[in-house]
């Protein structure tokens, strides 16, 4: 009977002394691992609003960039890491879409991850060089139609957030149209601009300057809802293709068991952070829509609804690992 109650009341103890580690979190500094160069979307609003985050949290919150393998290496090691609150992962669509197209990720988006919130959501846009003859998103369906399988469009690799687009778009029209993918969004922009592509679906933020100055034609946008930085350009929706969505978001996850109370802290820290009236101008004067999610359950949902998606558009499509 002693050594029971001995055994008890250590793991009262226990108990009591995690309840209060995880009231004080944070403690000490927090990381955020941006699996992804620096200079990129992700990276930039993950950096903006760590600043923001760390005056909430009253702790330093330090973004670390680890590329590499399509952001496997970094998603890998958040995987790998403590369950503690302490080392978050930024992530953007592609978190869903890789475990699809790449054999052995080495992680499962539901399972070794959980959410914690979305940070913004940014639309693409339809962008043709300017000698397509398609000056609407219904003209060019009547082309694609008129010539199946000859018109090119590029994208920044299997799987990616322009291919997805591509083939959603495809898929819900009925067309069919070439896919040319390149190892990354600088290269595949040049050649539209440059005429070897016919066209891509491009984030709105970095073809902007290119329809500005006439070297893209822009058709459509692929939110629901016209984008600040391009008012005059209308929805897929709108343009013809009824129920079209597809908009490219970030946001945070941490490894699997990480405290709730941990969860609901950073939550909190963001939702605190995109509220603030100038940085939401900023980033909306650039096409990007700051955005947190209610609740981290929230954002596990959006993420399990978003793997649900495309796994089916990637089974009807024919996306296979590569």
């Amino acid at each position: 009977m002693r050594l029971a109650r001995i055994v008890l009341s250590a793991a009262l103890s226990a108990c009591g002394t995690a309840a209060v580690a995880q009231a004080d979190y944070p403690h000490h500094a927090i990381r955020i691992v941006v699996p992804l160069a620096a200079g990129g979307n992700v990276d930039i609003v993950a950096r903006t609003l760590a600043e923001q985050m760390a005056k909430s949290l009253g702790q330093p919150v330090l973004v670390e960039n680890r590329p590499g393998a399509s952001s496997l290496v970094g998603t890998q090691f958040v995987a790998k890491s403590a369950a503690d609150g302490y080392t978050l992962l930024a992530i953007a669509n592609t978190f869903a879409t890789v475990p699809l197209i790449v054999p052995d990720p080495g992680y499962d988006p539901l399972k070794d991850f959980t959410g914690v919130t979305l940070t913004c959501l940014v639309p693409q846009v339809l962008v043709v060089n300017p000698s397509l003859p398609a000056r609407s998103v219904k003209e060019l369906i009547a082309l694609a139609r008129a010539r199946p399988g000859e018109i090119s469009y590029a994208s920044s690799g299997n799987g990616s957030t322009g291919h997805m687009a591509a083939e959603l778009f495809n898929r819900q029209t009925g067309v069919k149209m070439l896919h040319v993918p390149y190892k990354g969004n600088s290269q595949a922009i040049v050649d539209v601009i440059g005429g070897q592509v016919a066209m891509m679906y491009d984030q709105v933020s970095t073809s902007t300057p290119h329809i500005k100055a006439g070297k893209l034609r822009a058709l459509a946008v692929t939110s629901l809802a016209r984008s600040p930085l391009l008012p005059e350009v209308p929805t897929v929706d709108e343009a013809g293709v009824p129920g079209y969505e597809d908009i490219t978001f970030n946001g945070l996850v941490a490894p699997a068991g990480t405290p709730r109370a941990a969860l609901l802290r950073v939550n909190r820290a963001v939702a605190e952070a995109v509220r603030a009236p100038d940085l939401y101008k900023r980033f909306i004067e650039r096409g990007v829509e700051l955005k947190a999610s209610a609740s981290p359950e929230e954002f596990s949902g959006h993420i399990r609804a978003e793997l649900d998606k495309k796994g089916r558009l990637a089974r009807e499509a024919g996306i296979k690992p590569e």
